[in-house]
């Protein structure tokens, strides 16, 4: 297949034969190859463009280098791996903290570039020593806890920024994305929160006919008369422009704030290649380290111009799994859309009039499932928090990570938050795990959901219950 240019027509060139799917080495017709690109850049919409807002950057040139991004990830893999690489909803509460300590957009791209080198590398690494490093390094319970505390430091921006703007409207945007997210199915339910932005349109506008303007504070400021919905700036706007680029800055105490996401972005691929590997019937494993460098190289080219950083996008192994179309035809299509969505500025205007408390009701639930992914990495690896051994670290990191407490050096350096309870998680577990006792390490969990033999010393004799 070369660079993963190359496809073969699928039978017809209409539709899968039943039970047959057309593989990433296989195309349709072009027309519905081309309606497959555009199905996967609405699939991606709503989180790739809600995310370059909630951290305080271009949407135009987010979408523009997700379709860049795409493109890069599509050729390092050579059109093995299906995926589509969008704006990353990891760095959401990373941006907000670099930002709360007086940190600008060109901060926030420097660190995010960063991680993107340390994602480089750690591909190269997972490349030439294989995936098992990664569950030495970071196993289970560490990866979970750290993506848990990542997504609940996130509370206090919905909760104090986005919120307070409009809560009635926060409050009836959240009803509305829970039910669509749970009633909805197919396609739909997987843009559930696109359709939730979209009632938020709808809702602030009625409220603005009915009520007129509100006194409620402003992106976090003091309280003023604004009306909910604005939209001056989509009349000013251009159809056809290029987005705003903007150059990186580097500060270690971002750099320090932003680098535990690097560990949520290496769980992020390893799931996401092994999932779209079972959907192919491909054994990809020998592509993991190629797809993390990948999108670590491609995150380094957007934050480099001011865009996000980017990560392979479930809503699109959805759209495939739906359709049972993986070619990677489609994903070159789309990239090619997002190009095109990203060289109109009016697009970005629509987005940047997003109503604050339409966030507020969108983040509420947004933020609370990027937290519980942790507890799903924990479930589906059956993690046992009866064990001291895998509490203690977890326990201390999460709320040292959701609270926001911090440890002072110096004046002007100091650890808190998502850095510092990364931090914590991960030397607690190696540290803990070098001085805890065989049976901790080594003893399976009980079946039953009782009193925990860990707190026991081993006897000697088998436990009950194991064969």
């Amino acid at each position: 297949m070369g660079l993963g240019v190359r496809w073969t027509l699928h039978g017809d060139g209409r539709t899968p034969a039943p039970g047959a799917v057309v593989r990433p080495d296989e195309r349709l017709s072009w027309p519905r190859t081309a309606g497959l690109g555009a199905q996967h850049v609405v699939a991606m919409f709503g989180a790739s463009f809600v995310a370059p807002v909630l951290m305080g950057l271009d949407p135009n040139l987010a979408i523009m280098m997700s379709g860049v991004a795409t493109a890069i990830f599509l050729l390092a893999t050579k059109g093995r791996v299906p995926s589509y690489l969008g704006c990353s909803l990891s760095f959401v509460g990373v941006a907000a903290a670099i930002r709360a300590s007086g940190g600008d957009s060109a901060t926030v791209t420097g660190a995010v570039f960063v991680v993107g080198g340390a994602l480089f590398l750690s591909g190269l690494a997972v490349q030439r020593f294989g995936a098992r490093i990664i569950h030495a390094a970071m196993p289970p319970v560490v990866t979970g806890a750290v993506v848990m505390l990542i997504g609940f430091n996130l509370a206090p921006v919905t909760a104090s920024t986005y919120w307070p703007q409009d809560q009635w409207t926060a409050l009836l945007v959240m009803l509305f994305t829970g039910l669509a997210v749970v009633a909805l199915r197919g396609f739909l339910s997987r843009i559930a929160i696109f359709l939730g932005l979209l009632f938020g349109y709808g809702i602030s506008w009625v409220f603005d006919l009915v009520f007129g303007k509100i006194h409620s504070p402003v992106g976090g400021g003091a309280p003023a008369d604004h009306w909910r919905l604005d939209l001056s700036g989509v009349a000013e706007a251009d159809w056809i422009g290029l987005p705003s680029f903007h150059a990186p800055s580097f500060q270690w105490s971002a750099i320090l704030v932003a680098l535990p996401v690097v560990i949520a972005l290496i769980a992020e691929n390893a799931g996401h290649v092994k999932a779209v590997g079972e959907m192919t019937g491909d054994d990809l494993d020998d592509k993991l380290g190629t797809a993390i460098a990948a999108d670590g190289a491609a995150s380094m080219l957007s934050t480099a111009v001011g865009g996000p950083p980017n990560t392979t996008y479930s809503e699109n192994i959805g759209v495939m799994a739906a359709t049972r179309v993986y070619s990677t035809a489609a994903y070159w299509a789309a990239a090619f859309f997002a190009l095109l969505f990203g060289l109109c500025p009016k697009f970005g205007a629509v987005v940047a009039a997003i109503p604050g408390g339409v966030l507020g009701g969108i983040t509420v639930i947004l933020y609370g499932m990027i937290g519980l992914l942790g507890a799903q990495i924990w479930i589906n690896a059956k993690v046992d928090l009866r064990n001291p051994l895998n509490l203690v670290p977890a326990a201390a990191g999460i709320i040292i990570g959701v609270g926001g407490v911090s440890l002072k050096f110096t004046d002007s350096f100091e650890l808190s938050g998502i850095a510092l309870g990364t931090i914590v998680v991960i030397t607690g577990y190696h540290v803990l795990r070098a001085l805890a006792p065989a049976h901790m390490k080594e003893r399976e969990p009980l079946l039953d959901a009782g009193t925990s033999s860990y707190d026991e010393e081993p006897a000697g004799q088998e436990r009950p219950g194991k064969d």
